[in-house]
């Protein structure tokens, strides 16, 4: 696809609402984005409805068509973040990537060193956008959004 960002790639860590939706902007302008979910689970929104995907013969029936609406134009891949394995398989995937964007509770990704200090290390001009509900510091930090 053409567009003003046809030359980024972006690395989608992000589930639920506000990230899936930022990076859904960024693939309607032309970024190549790479959604990184959960195996068989995936998203949690994939199931959020109604109202669900009717057409039987596509490859979304039955998903939620909110799910289909905030990924369309996303390449798709399932790693499960808690095995060293996938994490390699996603720091690699950074060094080819030009912006990352998360929406875990603060801290959450350190544990498997997909934070912004570990990959910055991996990635100097990474662009790393922490999707939070009450920022990085502060009192709410801890807190979901």
């Amino acid at each position: 696809m053409a567009g003003p960002l046809a030359h980024l790639r972006v690395l989608d860590l992000s589930r639920v609402l506000a990230g899936p939706w930022a990076t859904q902007l960024l693939a309607d302008l032309g970024a190549e984005v790479i959604k990184v979910e959960r195996p068989v689970q995936g998203d949690d929104t994939r199931w959020w409805g109604p109202p669900f995907v009717q057409e039987p013969d596509h490859e979304t029936a039955g998903m939620a068509a909110y799910f289909t609406a905030a990924n369309r134009g996303k390449k798709s891949l399932s790693l499960d973040f808690t095995e060293d394995s996938n994490c390699k398989i996603i720091k690699e995937l950074v060094k080819e990537c030009d912006v990352l964007v998360e929406n875990f509770k603060v801290g959450s990704l350190s544990r498997y060193g997909l934070d912004y200090p570990a990959l910055s290390v991996l990635k100097p001009d990474l662009v790393y956008c922490s999707v939070t509900g009450f920022g990085q510091t502060g009192p709410y930090a801890q807190r979901a959004g």
